[in-house]
């Protein structure tokens, strides 16, 4: 099964962003987590069955930082929640799809994740996410 686990934004400032969603959504951030590996610190609200992670580079050579750069704050990703990510990458690669990670890696929100190419899913920027148990 595949749903949608989560947004992703990309954002300059956690505070002031945290602040403004929780205006828009009357909810505050239930998680605020640094993902070292990837030089970024997050954070979760919960919208329905899925959410919005807003994304702030912790480093100037992070992904993030250089999305912001070239694109402005805005949506960075979808991510798709999948049963077993690893048999996902197996199918999506057969498909045709080109995996930035062929193996997947730990994320927020206690996560294995993997990212396809946006250049081989239509300019999305795709995540699949598997929550570790």
């Amino acid at each position: 099964m595949i749903q949608i686990d989560h947004i992703g934004i990309a954002v300059r400032d956690l505070s002031s962003s945290n602040e403004l969603f929780r205006k828009l959504l009357g909810e505050a951030h239930y998680k605020i987590e640094a993902v070292e590996s990837e030089h970024v610190t997050t954070s979760f609200f919960i919208i329905g069955e899925s959410k919005i992670e807003l994304l702030e580079a912790s480093d100037p050579e992070s992904p993030i930082a250089k999305f912001i750069e070239k694109r402005g704050e805005g949506i960075h990703h979808i991510a798709f929640e999948v049963d077993d990510i690893r048999a996902e990458i197996e199918r999506l690669e057969g498909e045709g799809f080109v995996l930035i990670n062929p193996e997947p890696k730990r994320g927020a929100d206690n996560k294995l994740v993997a990212f396809l190419h946006p250049k081989s899913s239509g300019g999305v920027l795709v995540e699949l996410c598997q929550s570790m148990k």
